[in-house]
């Protein structure tokens, strides 16, 4: 009985908040602003980069970024000039420096000469799991000269990262459901081999449901509880993050933890 109850409870979370009224307080909101494939998965990639402390301060940095690539980000990755970037060497969000942006434009700029799409930077014909596009998007996206302070800013499994911004910025690419929250412009996976975004909202809620029992938040949790999440949504198991991710922002547990969940709910 358990198990229905607790899949009720996060389905009906998730329809609360797989809407489009999660768009405009949330980092999304800064890829929705635009229709083109290559500007959506740029401003995508910059806001999920972007995304840890407060949802607020990430949107209007993002939005800044935006504002100096004239609202045109892919004209300006492929386009720009050397006097184009000058703005942009004032720019800082919390360890994010000009030097790490800048490094973000040449990355892409060299990246988009050669390739239509970011798509093909994680994923190819040999590379169709998250954890493999993961390890191999950090070392393509590093292969050209840089600062050794940027590598902090690109998580890998293959340091135990839950990769939290990472596999959000692939949920926001590879999911599309008739809600409109993620886009679905990459076609290389499908949404069931997406891991969970694991951040403290969704690894707190989820061990207060019985749903994670790692003390850690690393990548063998983030796919402990995909795993998990799987048995209520084969499918589509990342779409519960949305729903772990909201109940942890509104604190909803803290006083009213549903009284049902009166065990862990382990994975068999």
């Amino acid at each position: 009985m358990q198990y229905f109850e607790l899949k009720k409870f996060l389905d009906d979370k998730v329809t609360l908040y797989n809407h489009a009224s999660f768009i405009p307080n949330d980092p999304i909101s800064i890829p929705h602003k635009y229709t083109a494939k290559q500007d959506i998965e740029i401003a995508g990639f910059f806001a999920a980069l972007f995304a840890w402390g407060n949802r607020t301060t990430i949107i209007n940095k993002a939005t800044e970024l935006m504002q100096l690539m004239c609202h045109a980000p892919y004209q300006f990755i492929t386009q720009h000039r050397a006097q184009d970037l000058k703005p942009l060497l004032q720019f800082k969000h919390r360890t994010f420096t000009a030097d790490d942006i800048l490094y973000c434009i040449h990355f892409m700029q060299q990246h988009y000469s050669h390739y239509s799409s970011l798509e093909s930077a994680f994923f190819s014909k040999e590379i169709n799991t998250v954890a493999a596009a993961l390890v191999h998007f950090k070392q393509y996206f590093f292969s050209y000269p840089h600062l050794p302070r940027t590598h902090k800013h690109i998580a890998s499994p293959a340091t135990k990262s839950a990769c939290k911004r990472l596999n959000m910025y692939l949920r926001w690419m590879v999911r599309k459901d008739a809600f409109g929250v993620d886009f679905g412009i990459w076609q290389s996976i499908q949404p069931k081999q997406l891991i969970i975004p694991l951040d403290v909202h969704v690894a707190k809620v989820a061990r207060q449901l019985g749903l994670l029992h790692s003390p850690k938040n690393d990548w063998d949790a983030a796919v402990a509880l995909t795993h998990t999440l799987a048995q209520f949504n084969a499918n589509d198991p990342v779409v519960y993050d949305y729903a772990l991710f909201s109940i942890g922002v509104t604190n909803q547990l803290k006083y009213a933890t549903p009284p049902y969940i009166t065990t862990p709910y382990y994975s068999t």
